[in-house]
C-alpha cells in the first residue's frame, strides 16, 4: 500500500526538477567531508559512512553529541535543460532543519529558520542552462537558541526536565529533537521534505482547500485555490471531481490570488471513522496551466459539541450527525533519526492502531507536522486526528518577529492539511498554559507570562478562524475552554483532561476511578521495552534495571523505581530480569485497562480516551503500547479489547461490582451475557445470564454482583455472545491485587496449523493461566494475546505478519515463547 502514497500534493504532471539525491557533506570547522542523501539527515549519513556508532546502543547518545554542535554544509551540482531555465522559476525547500543559509550558484538567496515552513524562493533569472550549484549551510542550533534567549527582554524558561539543549523554545524545530522524557537528544540536521525546482508559465499553485456544506442529502464543495502569480495575466485553472470539471481561464494579479469554485455532489458516499462505516475518497484533480496536483477528499460533516449540560459542558465529536466516542492514543514522531521515518514504517504503525480499534490519534505538540502521506494514510484507514500545533510544555516568545514567523507556519500548515477528512480539530499547544505553574520564572510573574502566552494563543486562534473556519480551534491540551486558564489536569467536568496522578504521583491504579473526564486526552503508565528490544541496545552485563545503560534508556526521573515500586503493590516480585520486563508490561496494560474501562463506562459523560502513547522514537522504557520498531506490547493487545466497539466491564462500587455494557459501534446490538465466578482450579460458577439490548447513547448498567459473591481466591469472568451464540468478547475482573492469589503453575500446550487466512496458534492449559502472551521472532501480531486461559478451554489465535514478513510454521514454532503471570514468580 505504501507505494501508492506518493504525497498527494506533489506535482504529478510536472514541469519540475527534483533536486533530491546525492550531495556533498562537509563540516568545515572539523575538516571532515563525505556524502549525504537528501532528503535526509546528517546522522544517517555519518552512520552510513561509519563515522559515528549507533546512537541508540548503550550510552552512545553522548558520544555523538558533537554532531549537533557542529555547523554542516551540503552542496550539489545539477543540470537544468535550456527550455526549463527560461520562464518563472521557484526553488521549493520544505522541512529544512532548520537554521540555514541557502546559496544558488554562490549567491545567497535565503535564510531559513523554521523547520515547519515551506520556502518557495523566486529564482527567476538566477538559473542558467546547464550546470548550477545549490549549497545549504546549516548553523549550530544550540548557539543560536542561547543567543536569542540572552537577547530577550525577560527570562523565558525552557523544558530543562526534558531537553538537553537549552532554549529550543526560541527556535522553530521539533521540540523532542532535544530529548524528552521518552526521547533521545540527537538534534538532527538536514532537509526532510521537497527539494524541487519548479517552472511556471505565469503562476504556481500554493494550496487548495475544500469546504464542505452538507444539506438535503447533497454536499456543496467550495474549492479555494491560492495561486501565486509572477505577473498579472490570465491562467487556466480547473478542478475535476466526481466526473465534474469546473473552472477555466482566470485573470490574476501579481502576488497571491484566491480563486473559488463550487461543485455539488449528489448522493454522496459519506466518509466515516474506523468502526462506523466505510472511508470512500473522491479524487480531486487540480490543473493550473499544466501543473497538476491530486488530492483525495472524504465527504463528512464533523462538529465538536461543546455546550452546557447538567454536569457543566459536554466535549464530544459528532460526525455525520452521530455522536462518536473517540478511542486511541497520542502519536509522536516515528523515529529520532528522520531518514528512518518512511511511508512503510509509518503505515505499519498506523495499521496497528487501526487493528487495535482506534478511531483517533493525537499528533502531539512537541513533535512535528507529518508528511502528506501520513494524512493520506489516516484518511484511508478512518483515523481521525486531533492535531496540536507544535508548541509544548514551556512558554514561547511573543515578539513581532517570532509571531510573524509562526503565522506563516500555521497558515501554511492549515492550508496544506485542511482538506483531509481525518483532521478533526486544531489544538493550540500541549500543556503550555499549564507550564506557567512549573517554572520559577513564570511563577514569580505569572501575569507577564500569561499575557505573553495569550499573544501567541490569540494568533493561533485567529489564523485557524481565518484559514479553516469549519474546524474547531481548541486553545490548549488540556484546556477547559475559551479564555479559561484554570487547571485542566484536575477539573473533570468540562474540556479535555490530562490525568497523570497515577504515574507521576505514584497513586494506585484504582485512583483512575476518582475522576470522570469529559475527554481524556493524555494519561499513561510506563513499562520497560520488550526483552528482544533490550537485547538490541545492551550487552548482557547491562540487563539490570539500575544499570547505567538501562537508566540511560529511561528518560523520566525515577521511572524505573516507580515501575518496580508499583510491581510490589500488585504482583509478587519476579524471579529474574526477563520476567521483570514482562511483568512491567502486564502492569502497564492493567493500569490503562483500569482507566479506560471505567471512563468508557461513564458514557455519555466521557466521550474520548487517548492514552499516552502509541509509539516510541527509539528503544526506551516508556508509556508506549508499541515497541520501537512496531512490535505489539501487551498493552496494545489489551487496547484492542478495551477499545472494542462492544465491551462489557466490571466496575467496583461500594459493596457491589457493577457490570456495565458499552456499544460504540454503528448500530444497536443484542447480546447474551454470562457472568461467572471462577476459582484458581478453573471451576466456574454461573452468577448471571441475561439477554440485553445495547443502544448507542450511553453505557448501560446490566447487573450487579455483590462483592461477597466473589470469595478470596476467585475472580469474575464475563462472556458475551450475539443472539446466534457466536462469541463476541470476554473480560475478567480481579477484586483483589493479583499478588494475593495463589496461582497454579499452569502447563500450556501450543500447536501451529495453517488456517484459511494464514498461521493459527492453538493454546490449551491444564490450569488457570493469566495474561497468557505468545511471542515469536517474525514481525506480526496475533488476533488476541495477554488473556486468561482456563483449563479445558483451548483458544485459537490467528497470526498476521507485519512489514512484509512471510514466516513458515517452522519459523513460528521454533521461535515461539509463551509467558504468563505464574511463570514470573
Amino acid at each position: 500500500m505504501a507505494e501508492a502514497h506518493a504525497a498527494s500534493q506533489k506535482v504529478i504532471d510536472y514541469r519540475a526538477l527534483d533536486l533530491g539525491g546525492r550531495f556533498a557533506l562537509s563540516a568545515p570547522e572539523r575538516g571532515w567531508s563525505g556524502e549525504i542523501e537528501l532528503p535526509g539527515d546528517v546522522h544517517n549519513a555519518l552512520l552510513q559512512a561509519g563515522e559515528i556508532p549507533d546512537p541508540y546502543f548503550g550510552q552512545n547518545e553522548d558520544i555523538v553529541a558533537w554532531v549537533y554542535k557542529t555547523p554542516w554544509t551540503v552542496e550539489r551540482r545539477f543540470d537544468v535543460p535550456a527550455a526549463m531555465a527560461q520562464g518563472y522559476l521557484t526553488l521549493t525547500l520544505s522541512e529544512v532543519d532548520c537554521i540555514a543559509t541557502v546559496f544558488l550558484n554562490g549567491e545567497e538567496i535565503a535564510q531559513t529558520q523554521n523547520q515547519f515552513i515551506r520556502y518557495d524562493l523566486d529564482v527567476t533569472g538566477k538559473i542558467g542552462a546547464g550546470e548550477n550549484t545549490l549549497t545549504i549551510a546549516f548553523a549550530a542550533v544550540p548557539e543560536i537558541a542561547q543567543s536569542r534567549a540572552d537577547a530577550h527582554p525577560f527570562a523565558i524558561p525552557y523544558a530543562a526536565m526534558n531537553q538537553k539543549v537549552a532554549h529550543l523554545n526560541f527556535v522553530r524545530k521539533t521540540a523532542c529533537h532535544a530529548g524528552w522524557d521518552w526521547g533521545i537528544c540527537l538534534m538532527p540536521i538536514g532537509v526532510y521534505g521537497r527539494m524541487e525546482l519548479r517552472r511556471s508559465a505565469l503562476a504556481r499553485t500554493e494550496s487548495v482547500q475544500v469546504e464542505q456544506h452538507h444539506e438535503d442529502g447533497k454536499v456543496n464543495l467550495v474549492l479555494k485555490t491560492r495561486v501565486h502569480a509572477f505577473d498579472s495575466g490570465v491562467v487556466s485553472l480547473t478542478h475535476t471531481i466526481d466526473g465534474q470539471t469546473v473552472g477555466g481561464d482566470v485573470t490574476v494579479e501579481k502576488g497571491e490570488n484566491l480563486i473559488e469554485h463550487t461543485v455539488i455532489i449528489d448522493r454522496p458516499n459519506l466518509w466515516w471513522p474506523a468502526g462506523q462505516g466505510a472511508q470512500p475518497l473522491y479524487d480531486l484533480i487540480t490543473d493550473l496551466d499544466g501543473e497538476t496536483t491530486a488530492r483525495k477528499i472524504g465527504l463528512r460533516q464533523l462538529e465538536w459539541i461543546v455546550e452546557a449540560d447538567e454536569i457543566d459542558h459536554s466535549f464530544k465529536c459528532r460526525i455525520n450527525g452521530r455522536d462518536i466516542t473517540m478511542m486511541g492514543a497520542n502519536w509522536i514522531p516515528a523515529d529520532a533519526i528522520p531518514s528512518r521515518i518512511t511511508p512503510e514504517v509509518v503505515e505499519d504503525l498506523l495499521q496497528s492502531a487501526r487493528a487495535a480499534n482506534y478511531n483517533m490519534v493525537r499528533v502531539w505538540g512537541g513533535g512535528q507536522y507529518e508528511p502528506d502521506w501520513f494524512y493520506d494514510l489516516c484518511d484511508e484507514m478512518g483515523l481521525l486526528i486531533w492535531h496540536d500545533f507544535m508548541f509544548s510544555c514551556m512558554p514561547y516568545p511573543s515578539d513581532r518577529a517570532f509571531l510573524a514567523d509562526v503565522q506563516i507556519e500555521i497558515t501554511q500548515q492549515v492550508r496544506r492539511l485542511s482538506y483531509h477528512a481525518s483532521i478533526a480539530l486544531w489544538c493550540g499547544d500541549n500543556e503550555v498554559i499549564g507550564s506557567l505553574n512549573w517554572y520559577p520564572e513564570t511563577k514569580a510573574n505569572r501575569d507577564r507570562h500569561l499575557a505573553n502566552y495569550d499573544r501567541l494563543s490569540k494568533l493561533l486562534a485567529e489564523t485557524v478562524e481565518d484559514e479553516d473556519p469549519q474546524r474547531r480551534f481548541w486553545p490548549s491540551s488540556p484546556s477547559l475552554g475559551y479564555m479559561d486558564f484554570a487547571d485542566g489536569w484536575h477539573i473533570d467536568t468540562r474540556g479535555d483532561m490530562h490525568f497523570w496522578d497515577v504515574w507521576h504521583s505514584a497513586k494506585p491504579f484504582e485512583h483512575y476511578r476518582t475522576v470522570q473526564p469529559r475527554f481524556a486526552s493524555e494519561f499513561g503508565f510506563q513499562s520497560f521495552t520488550s526483552m528482544n528490544v533490550i537485547e538490541s541496545f545492551t550487552d548482557p552485563k547491562d540487563r539490570n534495571p539500575s544499570s547505567p545503560v538501562m537508566e540511560t534508556h529511561q528518560r523520566n526521573d525515577g521511572g524505573n523505581a516507580r515501575i518496580l515500586e508499583t510491581m510490589c503493590r500488585y504482583f509478587r516480585f519476579p524471579k529474574g530480569f526477563e520476567e521483570m520486563v514482562f511483568l512491567s508490561q502486564i502492569q502497564q496494560g492493567l493500569a490503562i485497562k483500569t482507566a479506560i474501562e471505567f471512563w468508557r463506562s461513564t458514557k455519555p459523560r466521557c466521550m474520548g480516551t487517548l492514552y499516552w502513547q502509541i509509539n516510541d522514537i527509539w528503544p526506551v522504557a516508556s508509556w508506549s503500547s508499541l515497541d520501537y520498531g512496531g512490535q505489539w506490547k501487551p498493552l496494545h493487545y489489551l487496547a484492542k479489547r478495551f477499545f472494542a466497539p462492544i465491551n462489557i466491564v466490571a466496575v467496583p462500587e461500594g459493596d457491589d461490582i457493577v457490570i456495565k455494557g458499552m456499544n460504540d459501534g454503528p448500530t444497536p446490538t443484542d447480546i447474551t451475557l454470562n457472568v461467572f465466578s471462577v476459582d484458581m482450579e478453573g471451576n466456574a460458577k454461573p452468577l448471571h445470564g441475561l439477554d440485553v439490548s445495547l443502544g448507542l447513547e450511553s453505557a448501560s448498567e446490566l447487573v450487579r454482583v455483590a462483592r461477597e459473591a466473589v470469595s478470596a481466591g476467585q475472580f469474575l469472568m464475563l462472556e458475551w455472545r450475539d443472539r446466534n451464540g457466536v462469541m463476541i468478547g470476554s473480560n475478567d475482573f480481579f477484586p483483589r491485587a493479583h499478588k494475593y492469589y495463589d496461582l497454579p503453575q499452569a502447563r500450556i500446550e501450543a500447536r501451529w496449523t495453517r488456517g484459511p487466512s494464514g498461521p493459527e496458534l492453538t493454546l490449551q492449559s491444564d490450569a488457570c493461566a493469566f495474561f497468557v502472551t505468545a511471542q515469536v521472532e517474525p514481525a506480526g501480531y496475533f488476533s488476541d494475546n495477554c488473556f486468561t486461559l482456563l483449563p479445558g478451554r483451548p483458544v485459537t489465535l490467528s497470526f498476521s505478519p507485519r512489514r512484509g514478513a512471510a514466516p513458515g510454521l517452522d519459523d513460528l514454532q521454533n521461535s515461539l515463547r509463551i509467558s504468563h503471570l505464574a511463570e514470573t514468580y
